[in-house]
């Protein structure tokens, strides 16, 4: 099953506080905590939630429908950065996210190269339209 990146992020936060408590890792590099804020996790699980109760089912669904999950997750995540200044997804964040959806979709039996090709689009194009973080 495909990992969330929000639990990628919360590891991180626990094994930062790991290796400042036990002195391994400089207070000037701890960065973790203050990137990911339990605000930031918790509206990104929500948007998440809602994404993966659309999943089953999407085998059978025409591409119109697969789309408009794909957007509505995205222009979620979207509100969600911009409710953060614009900047709660940096680059590895937003990899993470778009290769969440190409996973889940995948594992909910959508053909995600396919699908993109029916629409001149690479398979890590998908959310494209909407993204902007």
């Amino acid at each position: 099953m495909a990992e969330r990146p929000t639990t990628n992020w919360r590891d991180g936060i626990v094994k930062e506080a790991e290796e400042l408590a036990t002195g391994t890792l400089n207070p000037e590099c701890a960065c973790m905590a203050e990137l990911f804020l339990e605000e930031l996790l918790t509206s990104t699980d929500a948007v998440l939630d809602t994404f993966e109760m659309e999943l089953p089912g999407l085998a059978e669904a025409d591409d119109a429908q697969i789309f408009g999950v794909v957007e509505r997750v995205v222009m979620a995540l979207n509100a969600v950065n911009e409710a953060h200044d614009g900047s709660a997804y940096e680059t590895d964040e937003r990899e993470q996210l778009c290769d969440f959806i190409d996973q889940s979709l995948t594992e909910h039996g959508v053909d995600i190269v396919a699908l993109a090709a029916r629409h001149g689009l690479g398979r890590y194009q998908i959310t494209d339209k909407w993204r902007k973080w």
